[in-house]
């Protein structure tokens, strides 16, 4: 399809979707016609000067930037990060997390709230190097935006933006300003990912072919809760938007399995939705969330540019266990996740099976292929077993340490971007009958060159 018939059938697309879309006709132009190398320079591999104590500032102190308030202890406390300011709409829950620091961290964080803009004061601030930002999904570009602007460093939770042209904005800017922009995605450094793709790496896995992710989370209770997401804003997205609202916890370790922006790129998707019924059954007929827009079940295929297939699936309304699937195909090996299974394939025909390895088998592999990160983090500190399991603090460690270093991070700006497009591209082709749509190329071509995964390195 050339870029006119694309851009007439997108346009299409938009206007079925309605005025209650994130997704303008215009942002769609943009992302067609913005697809050029980047006039103001990659951020491939920026270095940006080493900063020996990493100043942050947090906005956004629910469940998940107190978490990541906790996750910095241990940098606090080695003397490599120092947390100076913090921000939420509510005073009670900024003296929470100061309270929580007060046996870690000698000086106190000065304390924002009571209004919509008073983050914008920390942003100002000329003592602030990086802005870690946890708030609802509206607010993450806006804000990472405003501080790249003004100097800062930013790290924004998953997604760092649910729109194309927040998508464009944010690859301008950061390459304009020569700041980091990265999405701290976690599920990239957990366990599991990390040993598989250190499989991978080491050639067990021979030529990738497909891959299966996920975030199949039974979440009908705390989207209902009044109060675990302030003012039940997650839940107002699935009353507005259908599609594939949360992708990055699976599509991020698949792209680092398949050098995803570092030899190959997403091609072109296609996404279909189920009906739905879970969600608003449980919201019951009275309830203002009754009618619920978003399918229970979204499936979403993508194909690479090299020819791999990926099968990325997102369902929040369902009762069911926790799964991302974390399925990976090679031409020698396969692994499943949820739980952890893997087959690797004989080497004499005659032995082929349909069966996995058996457990002796498998956990062989596991020490043998666990990743350099892991067995660094397990001996160095006993945070490693806080957040999800640890993925949480490595993630924060990583990042803290790519700073003080002066090094690339493991996640780009252009692979925060990229994950985060599926989500409206997702909507365009649920809303268009399942409508094939191009990718984007937000690195202006620089995907082509064959470079090395940032988060296989040793530091230091």
């Amino acid at each position: 399809m050339d870029r006119k018939s694309f851009l007439k059938s997108v346009l299409g697309a938009t206007a079925v979707i309605g005025s209650q879309s994130s997704i303008s006709a215009r942002a769609i132009s943009k992302m067609i016609d913005s697809t050029a190398i980047p006039i103001n320079g990659s951020m491939m591999g920026y270095k940006a000067e080493p900063i020996q104590k990493v100043k942050v500032a947090v906005i956004g102190l629910g469940n998940r930037g107190y978490t990541l308030v906790e996750m910095m202890q241990w940098m606090v406390e080695n003397g490599t990060a120092e947390i100076v300011a913090l921000c939420d709409l509510r005073e009670a829950k900024v003296n929470k997390v100061i309270d929580k620091m007060k046996p870690w961290q000698k000086s106190t964080p000065k304390g924002y709230f009571g209004s919509d803009d008073a983050w914008k004061q920390i942003a100002k601030r000329d003592d602030v190097d990086l802005l870690v930002i946890t708030t609802p999904w509206e607010w993450h570009a806006p804000m990472s935006l405003y501080g790249m602007e003004h100097g800062k460093h930013v790290a924004s939770e998953v997604p760092i933006a649910y729109t194309l042209s927040e998508c464009w904005q944010l690859v301008e800017t950061a390459e304009r300003t020569k700041r980091h922009c990265i999405m701290i995605e976690n599920c990239c450094y957990n366990d599991e990912e990390l040993f598989v793709l250190n499989m991978i790496e080491q050639g067990v896995f021979g030529d990738l072919t497909h891959a299966e992710g996920a975030y199949l989370h039974d979440l009908r209770s705390l989207l209902l809760s009044d109060d675990y997401y302030e003012n039940q804003w997650r839940i107002k997205h699935h009353t507005d938007r259908d599609g594939n609202l949360y992708t990055t916890h699976g599509i991020g370790p698949i792209s680092n399995y398949m050098k995803i922006g570092r030899g190959d790129t997403f091609s072109h998707l296609t996404s279909m939705s189920s009906r739905e019924l879970n969600l608003s059954k449980a919201a019951g007929s009275n309830s203002p969330y009754a009618k619920i827009k978003c399918g229970d079940m979204n499936n979403t295929l993508i194909k690479t540019e090299k020819g791999k297939t990926i099968l990325l699936q997102f369902d929040v309304h369902t009762g069911r266990p926790y799964s991302r699937i974390n399925k990976v195909v090679g031409t020698n090996a396969v692994h499943d996740g949820y739980p952890s299974r893997l087959y690797v394939e004989p080497k004499d025909s005659q032995a082929w099976g349909h069966k996995w390895l058996p457990e002796d088998e498998y956990q062989k592999y596991k020490a043998e292929y666990t990743h350099p990160l892991i067995k660094k983090m397990k001996s160095t500190s006993e945070s490693f077993k806080q957040g999800h399991g640890g993925m949480d603090f490595v993630m924060m460690y990583r990042l803290i340490t790519c700073l003080n270093k002066g090094l690339p991070l493991d996640i780009n700006l252009y692979d925060g971007v990229m994950w985060s497009a599926l989500t409206p591209l997702s909507e365009i082709s649920v809303a268009s009958n399942s409508l094939p749509l191009p990718f984007p190329d937000f690195t202006g071509g620089r995907w082509k060159e064959e470079k090395e995964l940032e988060i296989m390195r040793e530091i230091d």
